[in-house]
Formats: structure tokens, C-alpha cells, sequence
């Protein structure tokens, strides 16, 4: 184990690790285009990362590496032996510091967060600022592809960490937050990535620039975060707190955003509204 944060890790830190044999920094960069926008909505930075990226970083695919080709549902977490397969390529070992970053104030960076505390390797943060912070501090950027030696890994899913629709159904109407970390027009049914407009019944508006500086995009500090949360009406009496959005990407830094708050009970919905928006036996608002 390093010594770094739990959740984050500054550019200063990380600037000051490039070296560290138990660090494996993760370019996961990419955008998503509105709702409203004609398909495809969803591409990675791999070109991007192909010109110049944090030295040693290695590549991710979020759009397709770590998603399940088979489930209509796109940008659903891979399944286990094949996110096994991209685990190993990068040289994961158990003791290795994983350090996500992107150019999306996190979205991405907390997606392989979330994917890698789902599949029992919780020893990852993300970079505060991600590239945007590191370029404009000036760190060192490199073209060159680090050689890596695979590790083995195996992906053992941690349920405590996912939710399904039929098990968000079960808890509508109980003392279970819902955090809609959509836009508000999403929230509100005027745009909607599924064939139903709205929103699951109960759930809070809560969208995910709520929750990072729109200044460098860094992570509010967790008092912040907790008064955030807090006019939510969320708080360490709350019960279980639930994010979803479209895919369970914004809805895995919503969850990222919980637990730096120290609001540990909580989990994701990863099915989110691509899986309850197109169920028609769902209930919606």
C-alpha cells in the first residue's frame, strides 16, 4: 500500500509517485454527447492518449473494454472474465495503487473506481483535476506506451456494491434514497436515452456537477460534500442511498462523491435508466 488518499490523489502526489512500482496510473478519457443528441452518444480519448498522456499511464477503453457487448443496456460493467482479461493486461497486482484520471471532471476515472471496488480491488482513487489539472500545472506528458507486464487477476463481484432494477423496485417507497444524477432535463422527461421519459419514483434530482469545483474540477472536500448531501435530505441517518443515471457512469462518481462524504451506505444502480426507463413494468414519474 501507498500512502495516498482514499478517494483522491492531488497532481502533486501523483507527480511526486510516477516512479512508484505499486502505482498504475489509468487514462480513461473520453465524452458523452447529450441525450438529445443523434447516436452515438458514448466515445473514448484513445487518440488523445495516443498523443500524449501522463508518463506511464496506460488505456482504457471505457466504451468498449470494460462494458458487456452482449447487453443491450450499453455501458453496462463488463462481465467478470472479461474484465479479468483487461485487469491483467494492465499489471494489476494486489498491491498495486490504482490511479484513474480523464478530462471529464471524473465521470470515467470514477467509473473504473466503481468497477474496480465491484470487482474486489479497492486499492484505486482517482486524480484530482484529472488531465486538464495536470496540463495546466505543466507536469510531464508523454506519446510513449509503457511496457507492461500482465498479472494475473481475478474479477469477484462485491454485490454490496451494485444494484439491480428489481432490487430498486423492491425499496420504492422505504426509507432507500434514490439519487438521480442525470441532468435536470433528463430528470424532468424532456430528453431521455430510453424509450420512456422521467424518472424512478422517489428519486431526487442530483446531478453530478453538483458535487465537483467547476473551477478545476477537482472533488468538493468532504464537509462540502456532506451539506450537499445534507440538503438532500442525506445524511449518516439515512438509509441506504442509491445513485443511478443513464449507464452507471455519473452515477458511479455520485457514489464516489458519497463515500469521500463518508456516507458508506450506499450503492449503485448500474442498470440505471437505460435498464429502467426501457422496462416497461417499472413504475416512472
Amino acid at each position: 500500500m501507498t500512502d495516498s488518499p482514499q478517494f483522491v490523489v492531488a497532481t502533486d502526489w501523483l507527480a511526486a509517485h510516477l516512479d512508484d512500482p505499486k502505482v498504475r496510473v489509468v487514462d480513461i478519457r473520453g465524452h458523452v454527447l447529450p441525450a438529445s443528441e443523434p447516436l452515438p452518444h458514448y466515445f473514448n480519448h484513445q487518440a488523445d492518449y495516443d498523443k500524449s498522456h501522463v508518463p506511464g499511464a496506460v488505456f482504457v477503453d471505457w466504451v468498449n473494454e470494460i462494458t458487456d457487448p452482449d447487453d443491450p443496456r450499453h455501458a453496462q460493467i463488463a462481465k467478470p472474465e472479461r474484465y479479468a482479461a483487461v485487469i491483467t493486461r494492465l499489471g494489476i497486482a494486489p498491491d498495486t495503487l490504482v490511479v484513474a484520471y480523464d478530462d471529464a471532471n471524473a465521470m470515467f476515472a470514477a467509473r473504473m473506481w466503481w468497477s474496480l471496488n465491484y470487482y474486489g480491488h479497492p486499492n484505486v482513487a482517482i486524480l484530482d483535476g484529472g488531465w486538464q489539472k495536470w496540463v495546466k500545472e505543466n507536469r510531464p506528458a508523454t506519446a510513449a506506451v509503457p511496457a507492461i507486464t500482465p498479472k494475473p487477476f481475478v474479477a469477484i463481484p462485491n454485490p454490496a456494491w451494485r444494484r439491480t432494477g428489481d432490487q430498486v423496485l423492491a425499496v420504492l417507497g422505504s426509507d432507500t434514497k434514490l439519487l438521480d444524477l442525470r441532468s435536470k432535463e433528463e430528470y424532468d422527461g424532456l430528453s431521455s436515452r430510453a424509450k420512456r421519459k422521467g424518472h424512478i419514483p422517489g428519486a431526487i434530482s442530483s446531478p453530478r456537477q453538483n458535487y465537483f469545483d467547476p473551477n478545476d474540477g477537482t472533488l468538493l472536500p468532504p464537509d462540502q460534500l456532506r451539506q450537499k448531501f445534507a440538503e438532500l435530505g442525506v445524511d449518516e441517518t439515512t438509509g441506504e442511498v442509491v445513485t443511478y443515471c443513464n449507464g452507471g457512469v455519473s452515477a458511479s462518481f455520485g457514489l464516489l462523491a458519497l463515500r469521500a462524504a463518508g456516507l458508506t451506505k450506499a450503492a449503485m444502480y448500474d442498470g440505471s435508466w437505460k435498464d429502467w426507463g426501457n422496462d416497461d413494468s417499472k413504475p416512472i414519474e
